[in-house]
């Protein structure tokens, strides 16, 4: 099912800044595109989908340029992945309360502006290996509250890695950015048990947060230096964090 809406241009221009951002540190960019939704008071019954959506297809291109690079480890990669995507399915399935959503959401942002100006999970030096059961933990009750609210999880994966010493930041985005995709599928296969809502002009959508997605990867997985545009996501974060909470 569609919901009609006019997508208004300045929601258009920072959608690839937003998906650009997000995709430099390996990112599928969810919490962000909720932030902007909830900003241009979308529903929220269309969030959640769209957000998934827009996940899929820049994480992807994240994973990709990661990949390419030499950054990504499948022994890291999936003691994480096999307890998330069941667990983001499940998330999927719930349809939360409408405020209740909101505040969920409010308080994610939170997070995720303290990630953008990298307050917390910061690269170490020492690198230790992910017991089995660690990444089953991590990833299981990451996947689940991802699945519930809408993203892919990497947003609180890639500090975890950080904090515990279980890779470096370019190795936390490669592997983040193919978690984000499974939780992101899992979760959309979840919605569909129930009516999904998808907005009107979602390919259009899918075509600007790829064009910021392509480009956000690729410099990222190089070098790249987005100090001041990370302050500038923080502050759209912020803005759309108080707008949820105090609605």
């Amino acid at each position: 099912m569609m919901e009609g809406f006019g997508v208004a241009w300045p929601f258009l221009l920072l959608l690839p800044l937003v998906a650009f951002l997000y995709a430099s540190v390996g990112h599928g960019g969810a919490s962000g595109y909720l932030a902007l939704m909830a900003l241009f008071s979308f529903s929220p019954e269309v969030m959640k989908p769209t957000a998934l959506l827009l996940n899929l297809f820049v994480a992807a291109i994240a994973f990709f340029h990661y990949y390419q690079s030499g950054y990504f480890s499948w022994k890291a990669f999936w003691p994480f992945a096999i307890a998330s995507i069941p667990m983001a399915f499940l998330g999927g399935m719930i349809e939360l309360d409408a405020t209740l959503y909101r505040k969920f959401l409010g308080v994610l942002l939170i997070f995720a502006i303290l990630k953008m100006l990298q307050v917390f999970g910061k690269e170490r030096s020492e690198i230790r290996s992910v017991k089995i059961w660690q990444g089953l933990l991590v990833g299981g009750i990451i996947g689940y509250f991802s699945g519930l609210i809408g993203i892919g999880g990497g947003i609180v994966l890639t500090p975890v890695i950080l904090l515990f010493h279980w890779g470096k930041m370019k190795e936390a985005a490669a592997i983040s950015a193919l978690f984000i995709w499974v939780n992101s599928a899992a979760g959309l296969l979840g919605q569909f048990t129930n009516e999904m809502q998808l907005v009107s002009h979602s390919l259009l959508l899918v075509g600007m947060a790829l064009l910021g997605g392509f480009f956000g990867s690729y410099l990222g997985s190089k070098k790249l230096n987005n100090l001041h545009l990370r302050y500038f996501l923080a502050l759209v974060l912020g803005i759309a964090s108080l707008k949820l909470l105090l609605a």
